[in-house]
Formats: C-alpha cells, structure tokens, sequence
C-alpha cells in the first residue's frame, strides 16, 4: 500500500477511532501491505529499456498493468523499391522522414486511403531505408494511445529519431485515445520532443465516422460555407497533421505492375510472367480488390504452385 494512502488512513484513524480499533487496523494494514508484496514477486520481472542504439523497432504493450516497450526482433524487410504505384506519396513521405532525421522541422503525417494501397508498408520500408542513420519506429496501437504522454516522456534528449506508428487509426466520438492523440500532436503545455514524429495511417481521413446528418450544421455566411461544430471538432484532429498523404486504389495497369514486381522477385522466370496476368486479375476479381495487398499474396500464390507443380492454369477459389 503506497504510503500516501497510510498516511491518510492514519489521520482518519487518529481522529474518529477508538484505541482498539486503530490497533485493529493497523495489523490490518500490514497485512494487505505483505500480501500486495508477496503478489508482486509473483510478476514476472519489468522489462527494462531498450538500448536504442541498437533497438530499431518496438511495440508500446501492457502486461498485469505494467507498460513496457516491446523490441521487435525481426522488423519487416520491405524496401523503397518493392512499393509501386505510390511514387508520389512515397517521394513526400521519404523526404518528410529524411529532414526528420538530418535533424530539420519535418512534419507528423497522416496516410489515408482504402486497405491494401501501401500505407503501412511505407512506413515499415522506412525504417530500413533509414535505420542505420538512427530513425526507429515505435507502433503505439489505438487502445493504448492515452499512454502517449508517458512514451514521449521517455524519449526526451535522447540522439535518435522515433517515429509513433499507430496503423489502422480510427475513433468513435467518446473514445479516450482521441483526446490524447490531439494532446501530444499540438495542445497541450508540453511541447512535442523535436526528437519525436506521428505517422498514422487509417481508412478515413478525419479518423472518425462522418453522418450525413452533420452536414445539416452547415451554414452559408457571406457567401462562405460554415461547418458546423460536429464537423469542425472532426477536422481538427486529423489537421493537426501536418502532411496529408491520400492513397488511392490502384488501376488494372498499376495492380499487373505490382503483380509483376513481385513474381519477379520470388523467383518466376520473366518471359513466364507476362503470361500470368488474366489469371491475377480473376485473382483480384475474386476478392474485390486491385490492391497491393491482393498482388503479393497472388504472387505468393503463384510462385508456390508453380514451385511444386509447375504453372497452373486455373485460380484456386
């Protein structure tokens, strides 16, 4: 029992409880305090730092009530060049990140778009593009963004580069996270570490839901639209960000491009990829989606079967 709380049992005690019963409580006391110590020895030891200079990725975990970062022993290994059809959104991104760790104002960044357009992995192709010149990511999931302040707290002064990745973002009105995420990127009496960067990505760019009803706040004044305060209070989280970076769905060109890039590099001879293309856009058909994701993992597919059996001629369902 921490002493704070003694002390004001104590004062409590000495003021309103007869002798016998102070004495009572006090082995009462003492008791629980032996027992809270016997229960904690039962925990597992609290992970310690991280040596950063050699730790380039973790995760930010809670464990019986303990927060800790977790090390990433094996970071993804996606490089710049394995992304197509994002090359504008990774050329912003790239010299974002490369003023952020030469050490110049660079900018928290917000990745919005469909599922399976790249935004994650361009964020993972990061910390391997820059690892050795001290950048290291830091994934923060949604649930455990009101830590945010106690992870800042921990990275002050220190010579690296931390990136804040939350993958996936998004908010319901009453939900806590939200509160603190506008907190640590601007609004609160604590500055952000000049050593510290946000990179979100989510499937909605304001990160939370949006109902027609609250277009009827609008107003027209002077000939200006006016949202209305629901709407406003939406915006200005996500404008808090300074780099918008809206990712899009891929077209047939693009989705064969990436379907390619990848057969090419899990092995498939050359002149055997051209001839592959209707059966990755059946791929694609089937799961609805021309998405970089639906490309790998045709890929992948492909690759195996062939592998084993040589080219196969039908896609599985």
């Amino acid at each position: 029992m921490s002493c704070p709380l003694r002390e004001k049992v104590n004062r409590i005690l000495a003021y309103n409880s007869p002798m016998n019963h102070r004495d009572d409580v006090t082995r009462l006391l003492a008791g629980l305090e032996s027992l809270v110590e016997r229960i904690e020895s039962l925990y597992p030891p609290q992970p310690g730092a991280p040596d950063w200079r050699a730790v380039r990725a973790c995760r930010w975990r809670r464990r019986q009530g303990r927060a800790y970062f977790q090390e990433v022993i094996r970071p993804h290994a996606i490089a710049l060049d394995d992304l197509k059809g994002i090359e504008r959104q990774k050329r912003r991104l790239v010299q974002n990140t490369l003023q952020f760790v030469r050490g110049v104002p660079a900018n928290n960044a917000l990745l919005w778009g469909p599922r399976g357009t790249g935004k994650s992995s361009l964020i993972k192709a990061l910390l391997n593009e820059y690892g050795a010149e001290g950048l290291r990511v830091i994934e923060v999931e949604g649930h455990a963004l009101m830590d945010l302040g106690d992870i800042v707290e921990d990275l002050y002064g220190r010579p690296e580069r931390f990136v804040l990745f939350s993958d996936d973002l998004s908010f319901e009105a009453d939900d806590p996270g939200y509160k603190a995420l506008k907190a640590v990127l601007d609004g609160a009496l604590t500055a952000q570490p000049e050593n510290v960067l946000v990179y979100a990505t989510s499937n909605r760019r304001h990160l939370l839901p949006e109902y027609m009803a609250e277009n009827n706040e609008a107003r027209l004044r002077g000939g200006e639209i006016h949202h209305g305060e629901a709407v406003e209070e939406k915006i200005s989280l996500s404008e808090r960000f300074g780099l918008w970076l809206a990712f899009h769905p891929f077209s047939q060109a693009q989705y064969l491009d990436i379907v390619s890039h990848w057969l090419a590099v899990l092995g498939v001879a050359p002149a055997e990829v051209d001839g592959v293309h209707r059966e990755a856009l059946q791929w694609a058909l089937l799961r609805g989606s021309r998405s970089g994701r639906a490309a790998w993992q045709f890929a992948r597919d492909y690759a195996g079967r062939a592998t084993l059996a040589g080219p196969v001629n039908e896609v599985p369902v």
